[in-house]
């Protein structure tokens, strides 16, 4: 078994400041209507900046067992 990532946002923590989407290496990520969503999560490598930059914990990535 192998551990795989997914990433998360909680879109009702996001206060909108955009700091996820400026350390975001691959531009996965854009503010839409004041709020995070992820843009192109195939481009994504799961690097885990944006979730140690933002400050409402608002995203994150989420290991799972994958079979």
């Amino acid at each position: 078994m192998s551990r795989v990532k997914k990433l998360r946002i909680d879109a009702s923590w996001c206060k909108g400041c955009g700091i996820c989407v400026a350390f975001c290496p691959r531009n996965v990520l854009k503010l839409e209507n004041d709020r995070i969503t992820v843009a192109d999560e195939e481009n994504c490598i799961k690097c885990g900046l944006c979730e140690l930059r933002c400050p409402d914990y608002a995203i994150w990535l989420e290991e799972s067992e994958d079979e």
